[in-house]
């Protein structure tokens, strides 16, 4: 799994391995990076909080959908049913679910605001 955490913590100590550097050359006291100290918050906890703020989004969003789009949207994704199981335990046509499905991403999308 990619950890971009780590990415991040190597982007942040290049650009400060390059100020220093310059600052170096300019003569101009260097400045000191340590990440345990100089971050307010670690950026784990920074990135835990974002998700269970995005995840109380995402369960509020999946509880205000009508019964049936709920239902649909929680066969497909909770369940792994295809499109053609939902149909036939359902009873209604598989364009019926399709439509369900693309009713409950877009309420998802705009309930996290996800075009930010």
């Amino acid at each position: 799994m990619v950890n971009p955490g780590g990415f991040l913590r190597r982007i942040a100590q290049n650009l400060l391995i390059d100020r220093s550097r310059k600052v170096h050359r300019h003569g101009a006291p260097e400045v000191s990076f340590c990440e345990e100290r100089d971050f307010a918050a670690p950026p784990q906890q920074e990135w835990s909080m974002e998700a269970a703020d995005l995840m109380s989004l995402y369960e509020a969003a999946v509880d205000s959908m009508s019964p049936r789009t709920r239902e649909v949207f929680l066969m497909h994704r909770v369940d792994e049913l295809t499109y053609r199981e939902i149909h036939e335990h359902l009873g209604i046509s598989v364009a019926t679910v399709e439509y369900h499905m693309m009713k409950a991403l877009a309420h998802i999308a705009q309930a996290v605001d996800y075009t930010r």
